[in-house]
C-alpha cells in the first residue's frame, strides 16, 4: 500500500471539493441502469423456466448470469439506501424497497445498519454492526478454548463465504432486533410479507419445484459473491483499524477500505463497488460515477489496488494486529 503519510499530505481537504463534482445523480443514467439490470434478470428468469424442459445443466449455466444481474440490482438497492441513486428521497425509497424484494433484503433495516457501518468502519471501539466480526490478536489470546474454536469456525472461509451468505439473506434478514424502533420492525415485517407473497405467486404460476430449482442457485451464487466482495473491501493485509481517539473519517475511508481492481466485465456487474475507498469517502457518489472519479483524480490512485488474484490472501487473514497495524493469520501469531 502507498505510504500513509503521503496519502494524508496529498489529499488534505482537497477531496471535499473533488467529490462535489461526482456526487450528483443523473436520472437518465439511473433509469438506464435499472432497465439494463432488472430487464435482463427477468428475461433470464423466463429463459430458465424454459430451459428446465431441455436440461437442468443449461438452467444452472443461466443462473450464473442471473446471479450477476442480481448483484448489480443489489448495487442499485445499495445506492438508494445512501440516497445517491436519485435526487428525490421518495424515489430512492421506492426503488430501494422494490429492488430490496428482488434481493431478499429489507430496505429500511439494511439501510440503517449500513449507515452505522459507514460511520464506524475501522473503529475498534465500535465494531459489531454491518461488519464482519474481527478480533484483535490481544482479544483472541484472552478467549477460552471454546470461544477460540467458535471464532475459528466463524472465520473459516467455508462457513463465512460458503454458508453464511445464503443464511444471512434467507433467514437472518427476516428478523427484527431489540434496539429497532416500532416503525423499523413494522417495515421488516411488511418486507417479509411482500417477499412471501411474491414467492407464493411465482409458485402458483410455475410450481414450487421449478421455483426452487431456479431461485436457489441464483440466490446462492449472488450472495456468496456479494459477501465475498464486502469481505475483501475491509479484510485485507494493510487495512487501517484504530480506536475512537485516533479514528479519522478521511484516512479510514482511504486506508480502511480497499481498491479492488476487477476485470471490466466483473466491474460492470458489481457496479464499480471495487472503488470502495472512494465510496466510503463519499457514499453520495452514484456507482456509475465511481470509476470516473478514480480515473480523473490522482489522489485516489495512491492506494495500492487489490487484484482479482491477490484478494485470495484475505481468506487466510483472521485477526487484526494492533502492534503491526495489519491483518494477520492464526499461524502468524
Amino acid at each position: 500500500m502507498a505510504n500513509n503519510q503521503s496519502i494524508k499530505k496529498d489529499t488534505g481537504n482537497e477531496w471535499i471539493e473533488i467529490i462535489k463534482r461526482y456526487n450528483k445523480p443523473d436520472p437518465a443514467k439511473s433509469w438506464w441502469q435499472i432497465i439494463n439490470s432488472i430487464g435482463p434478470y427477468v428475461i433470464l428468469w423466463l429463459l430458465m423456466i424454459k430451459s428446465i424442459e431441455i436440461s437442468y445443466w443449461l438452467t444452472l449455466l443461466l443462473s450464473v448470469f442471473a446471479a450477476g444481474f442480481m448483484v448489480r440490482i443489489f448495487i442499485i438497492f445499495h445506492d438508494c439506501g445512501h440516497g445517491s441513486f436519485f435526487k428525490s428521497k421518495r424515489m430512492n425509497t421506492i426503488i430501494g424497497i422494490i429492488t430490496g424484494l428482488i434481493v431478499f433484503t429489507p430496505y429500511h433495516k439494511w439501510s440503517h445498519e449500513h449507515h452505522i457501518h459507514h460511520q464506524t468502519v475501522g473503529n475498534l471501539d465500535k465494531r459489531g454492526t454491518g461488519d464482519v466480526k474481527t478480533l484483535t490478536v490481544e482479544e483472541y489470546s484472552k478467549l477460552t478454548r471454546w470461544q477460540k474454536f467458535s471464532y475459528r469456525l466463524y472465520r473459516n472461509p467455508i462457513f463465512l463465504i460458503g454458508i453464511a451468505p445464503i443464511l444471512l439473506f434467507t433467514i437472518m434478514h427476516r428478523f427484527t432486533k431489540r434496539n429497532m424502533s416500532l416503525q423499523q420492525k413494522l417495515y421488516v415485517h411488511l418486507s417479509n410479507l411482500a417477499i412471501i407473497g411474491s414467492i407464493l405467486l411465482l409458485i402458483y404460476i410455475i410450481g414450487w419445484k421449478t421455483y426452487l430449482m431456479i431461485q436457489l442457485p441464483i440466490l446462492y451464487i449472488a450472495t456468496v459473491h456479494g459477501v465475498w466482495l464486502f469481505y475483501v473491501q475491509h479484510q485485507f493485509r494493510n487495512v487501517l483499524w484504530t480506536n475512537s481517539e485516533k479514528w479519522d473519517y478521511k484516512n479510514t475511508a482511504l486506508q480502511g477500505s480497499s481498491m479492488f481492481k476487477l476485470p471490466v466485465v466483473l466491474n460492470w456487474f458489481t457496479g464499480n463497488i471495487g472503488y470502495h475507498h472512494i465510496h466510503h469517502l463519499s457514499p453520495g457518489i452514484p456507482n456509475y460515477n465511481l470509476r470516473k472519479c478514480y480515473n480523473e483524480n490522482q489522489i485516489f490512485r495512491e492506494v495500492k489496488p487489490i487484484t482479482f488474484f491477490s484478494a485470495f490472501e484475505s481468506l487466510i487473514l483472521r485477526l487484526y494486529d494492533e502492534k503491526r497495524k495489519m491483518m494477520v493469520s492464526f499461524r502468524e501469531i
